[in-house]
C-alpha cells in the first residue's frame, strides 16, 4: 500500500479524496489544523471506509511542526496540497492572511518533501488563475490574468512555486485547476460544513432550504448572462475526488509528460445562480427565499472548463450530474439537521 499525504485532509474536498484514496487501497496519513473542519470527519471517514487514516493536527505554518511530521513519518510516497484558505470574497477582506497561510504553509511543505525525497505532488489550484478569461470554454493553455482576489492570487503563485521548483529539483506535480466543487458523499457522511456564515452558494442554498438561514443573498443579477446572474461550472464533489487518485497514480507510475502538469477539473458546463437555484428546488421540493443584491467584489461574470485534456490525458470524467450533486447536498443538510 503506497503512502499518501493529505493535507487539508478533513476539510470538505479533502475528505473525499481521502476515501476515494483508501478505497482504492492507498494508505493515508492526514494533517489538519482543525481551523475550517471538524475532528468529527475522521470518524465519519472511518465509518465509510471502515479504515482509520492516521491523524496529525498540525499547523503548516509552522515549520518546525512540519519538520517534526516528516521525521516522525517516514516513506511517504506522495502528498496532495489541500490546506489554505479558500473564500475569495474572505481574501478580499483578509489579505495578509490568506497570503501568510496559503504560501507560507506551501514552501515549507514543499522544503521538506525536498529534505525527505519526496517526489510527488499534487496542487490544490483553481480557476480563479484564469481571472475572466475571453474565451469559453477555458483551456489550460488560457494565460494567467490579473487575479480578482487575494485568494486567486496565491493559486497563481503557488503554482508558479511549484513549477519552479520542479525545475530546480526532483520534484513531479500535478496542479488540478478545479471549477466550483459542490455536492456530499452519498452515504450522507460527509460533505461541505463551512464554519460560520457560508461562502459558497451550495451550503447558502441548503441552510437557507434548512430554515437556518433566513434569505439566500444572490450577488449580482446584472451580468451579461442569460438571467443576469454569474455562470460557473459546478463539479460533484466526488467526481473531483476521483480525480486526485487518478492523478496520483499517474505520477507514481511515471506517466506524466512534463514535472509539472496542469489540468481543468470540471464538467464542460456552466450554469446561472438563477438556474442551480431552480434546479435545486425541483429535487429538493423546496422554495427558496432569496433576493438580489450587489456584485461582490473579487467576482468574475463566467468561468467553466473545457476539459477534454484531463478527459483523454487522465482518462478521466464526471460521472454525476448537477441534480445528483443538489440532491447529495440537500440530503446531507437535513442529516446534520437530524
Amino acid at each position: 500500500m503506497k503512502k499518501i499525504l493529505v493535507t487539508g485532509g478533513l476539510g470538505f474536498i479533502g475528505s473525499h479524496t481521502v476515501v476515494e484514496l483508501q478505497t482504492d487501497r492507498f494508505e493515508v496519513i492526514i494533517i489538519d489544523n482543525l481551523s475550517n473542519s471538524s475532528i468529527e470527519v475522521l470518524d465519519k471517514i472511518t465509518s465509510i471506509t471502515n479504515i482509520r487514516p492516521t491523524f496529525e493536527n498540525i499547523d503548516l505554518k509552522n515549520h518546525d511542526a512540519v519538520k517534526d511530521f516528516f521525521i516522525k513519518h517516514q516513506n511517504i510516497e506522495g502528498v496532495i496540497h489541500f490546506a489554505a484558505s479558500k473564500a475569495v470574497g474572505e481574501s478580499v477582506q483578509i489579505p495578509l492572511h490568506y497570503y501568510h497561510n496559503n504560501i507560507s504553509s506551501l514552501i515549507y511543505l514543499l522544503e521538506e518533501m525536498d529534505t525527505k525525497e519526496v517526489t510527488n505532488f499534487i496542487f490544490s489550484s483553481s480557476c480563479t488563475v484564469y481571472g475572466q478569461a475571453d474565451i469559453m470554454p477555458i483551456t489550460e493553455s488560457a494565460p494567467f490574468r490579473a487575479a480578482e482576489s487575494p485568494y486567486g492570487n496565491t493559486k497563481q503563485v503557488g503554482e508558479e512555486i511549484i513549477a519552479d521548483t520542479t525545475k530546480a529539483s526532483d520534484l513531479n506535480a500535478i496542479a488540478l485547476r478545479y471549477f466550483n466543487p459542490i455536492g456530499a458523499h452519498k452515504s450522507s457522511k460527509i460533505g461541505e460544513l463551512p464554519i460560520g456564515v457560508p461562502q459558497n452558494l451550495i451550503p447558502f442554498i441548503t441552510q437557507t432550504a434548512a430554515g437556518i438561514r433566513e434569505q439566500l443573498s444572490i450577488f449580482g443579477g446584472d451580468y451579461p448572462t442569460i438571467d443576469g446572474t454569474a455562470i460557473r461550472d459546478y463539479i460533484h464533489v466526488v467526481d473531483l475526488a476521483k480525480a486526485h487518485t487518478v492523478a496520483m497514480k499517474r505520477l507514481l507510475r511515471k506517466n506524466n509528460n512534463t514535472a509539472f502538469e496542469v489540468f481543468n477539473i470540471g464538467t464542460g458546463k456552466g450554469s446561472t445562480v438563477l438556474e442551480v437555484i431552480k434546479a435545486f428546488e425541483k429535487v429538493s421540493n423546496q422554495k427558496l427565499n432569496y433576493k438580489i443584491v450587489d456584485r461582490r467584489e473579487g467576482d468574475i461574470i463566467e468561468a467553466f472548463a473545457d476539459t477534454s485534456y484531463a478527459n483523454n490525458e487522465l482518462n478521466w470524467k464526471t460521472e454525476l450530474s448537477l441534480e445528483n450533486a443538489l440532491n447529495d447536498a440537500w440530503n446531507w443538510q437535513k442529516s446534520l439537521k437530524k
